[in-house]
């Protein structure tokens, strides 16, 4: 599995992503526009799930398994967990934090 080496700015979050998603949908990273929902390129449920533990084996979060519903662009999600990152969450689910 690929990994991000360092999360750090959003740009390499978004260019992991854009990777991922493509190997999901067997398309070339050029062809996945970070702003178009996700759902347009046909990711199903079982993509979404395969994203989640990608997150939380690259990154060390841990998320909600509706990442890709509740965000539903590749910027989206990007945005979602440099947000996550910067706020010190990095391995905690989102009930540690309530």
């Amino acid at each position: 599995m690929n990994a991000v080496p360092d999360p750090g700015p959003h740009g390499d979050l978004r260019r992991w992503l854009i990777e991922r998603v493509a190997v999901y949908l067997r398309l070339p990273p050029a062809e996945i526009d970070p702003t178009v929902k996700l759902r347009t390129y046909g990711l199903d449920s079982i993509h979404a799930l395969s994203l989640c533990v990608d997150v939380e084996e690259a990154v060390g979060l841990l998320v909600e398994p509706t990442l890709a519903w509740d965000h539903p662009t590749i910027d989206d999600i990007a945005a979602h967990l440099a947000g996550l990152l910067s706020g010190g969450r990095i391995g905690q689910g989102p009930s540690d934090t309530e």
